[in-house]
């Protein structure tokens, strides 16, 4: 069971890795004073989710939920 365990550890490390990369190549949320006068609801601001943009943040929230259980496993102790 110890390899087990090991073989978790390297996917946690890289996925750690994975988030932190992921995390950084995102736009900031802020919109600036451009978002008082409606001007953010662009052609890009309304297909966000089609662009670059909106795949890092779907394979954030994944790589999230990912690292939360792969946290949880490796906690229980049972391997």
């Amino acid at each position: 069971m110890g390899a087990l365990r090991i073989v978790l550890t390297v996917i946690f490390i890289l996925v750690c890795i994975g988030l932190t990369v992921l995390v950084l190549m995102q736009e900031g949320k802020s919109a600036g004073l451009g978002s008082i006068s409606g001007a953010a609801e662009t052609y890009w601001g309304k297909n966000k989710g089609r662009s670059m943009e909106g795949l890092l943040v779907k394979i954030t929230k994944y790589l999230a939920v990912f690292f939360m259980v792969l946290a949880a496993i490796l906690n229980l102790n049972v391997f």
